[in-house]
C-alpha cells in the first residue's frame, strides 16, 4: 500500500473544493442550518420547563453529534461519487492502485471536511446557544472517534452499494443516517423502543454512545463498557465494509459491471 497514492486520492478532493465554491457550502451550510434551527427549538422547550433542566445539552448536543456522524459518512461517499459523476473511476483502477488506496484516500477526505463540519457546528452552538463540549471534559472524545468508525464504514458500505447497482442507486445513500437514527435513540433512551428495535440497537456502534452522552450530561459519567463495546463493534464493522467493498468491486470487474463508470461509456 502506497501512502503517496493515497494521498493523491484526498489532494485531489481538495483540488476539486478549492475550484467550486459549490463544493464547499455544503461543508457548513447545512450544518450551520441545523444547529440554528434545533439550538431555537431548544430554547423555546425550556421555556416550558422548570429550572434544573436543560434541553440544549440534551436536544442540541446530540444533533450536532448526529451531524457528525453524517458528514464523515457523506465525506466518504460524496469523494467517491465525484469519480462516479466524472466518469474517472476506471481510470484510477487502470493504474497500480490497489483497493486499499484507494478507500484510503477516500477516508482521508472525509477527515478533512468533516473536521471542518465540526468545527463550525461546536463554534456556532457554542456563540450562539452557550452549549459547550468542553465542560463534558475528555471523557467525550473517545466516543465522537466511535461515531467517526462508524461513519467511515457506512460511507465505504454506501460506496459499495453504488459500485453495484450503479449511479441509480445514488438516491439510496443519502437517507441512510435518517434510516439508523430511530434504531440508534438520538434523542431518546433506547428504553422506549419496542423490544425488537432494542435488539438492532444493541448491534450499532452509536446506541452505546448517545446513552453515554446522556449520562455524561446527567452527570452520571461515562458507561466505559459501553464505549469499549462499541468501539468494538464499530471496528468490526470497518472490517466488514472493507470486505463488502473489495468484493463488489472484483464483481464488478469481473463481470464489466465498472465499465459504466468509465469516461467512454454513455449510458
Amino acid at each position: 500500500m502506497s501512502p503517496v497514492r493515497t494521498a493523491a486520492i484526498a489532494l485531489r478532493q481538495f483540488y476539486l473544493l478549492r475550484g467550486s465554491a459549490a463544493r464547499v457550502l455544503p461543508l457548513f451550510a447545512w450544518v450551520a442550518i441545523d444547529i440554528v434551527l434545533w439550538g431555537f427549538l431548544t430554547k423555546y422547550l425550556n421555556s416550558f420547563v422548570s429550572s434544573g433542566f436543560n434541553f440544549v445539552p440534551t436536544l442540541l448536543g446530540a444533533v450536532l453529534l448526529w451531524d457528525f456522524f453524517g458528514r464523515v459518512m457523506y465525506g466518504v461517499t460524496t469523494a467517491f461519487l465525484e469519480d462516479v459523476w466524472s466518469r474517472n473511476l476506471l481510470n484510477f483502477f487502470a493504474t497500480p492502485m490497489t483497493i486499499p488506496e484507494y478507500v484510503g484516500g477516500l477516508v482521508l477526505s472525509s477527515v478533512a471536511t468533516s473536521f471542518i463540519g465540526l468545527v463550525v457546528m461546536v463554534l456556532l452552538a457554542g456563540a450562539v446557544f452557550g452549549l459547550s463540549f468542553l465542560s463534558y471534559g475528555i471523557a467525550l472524545l473517545p466516543f465522537i472517534l466511535v461515531l467517526f468508525l462508524f461513519g467511515i464504514a457506512m460511507g465505504i458500505v454506501a460506496c459499495a452499494i453504488v459500485l453495484r447497482v450503479g449511479p441509480a442507486a445514488e438516491w439510496f445513500i443519502w437517507p441512510l443516517p435518517a434510516v439508523i437514527s430511530p434504531f440508534v435513540g438520538v434523542f431518546y433512551p433506547l428504553s422506549t423502543l419496542p423490544r425488537w428495535m432494542q435488539w438492532i440497537a444493541r448491534a450499532l456502534p452509536p446506541s452505546y454512545v448517545f446513552e453515554s452522552v446522556r449520562g455524561i450530561v446527567r452527570g452520571l459519567g461515562a458507561s466505559w463498557t459501553g464505549l469499549t463495546v462499541s468501539g468494538l463493534l464499530a471496528l468490526g464493522y470497518i472490517a466488514l465494509a472493507g470486505l463488502f467493498f473489495t468484493g463488489v468491486f472484483r464483481h464488478a470487474v469481473r463481470t464489466g459491471l465498472i465499465a459504466r463508470f468509465s469516461a467512454e461509456s454513455v449510458s
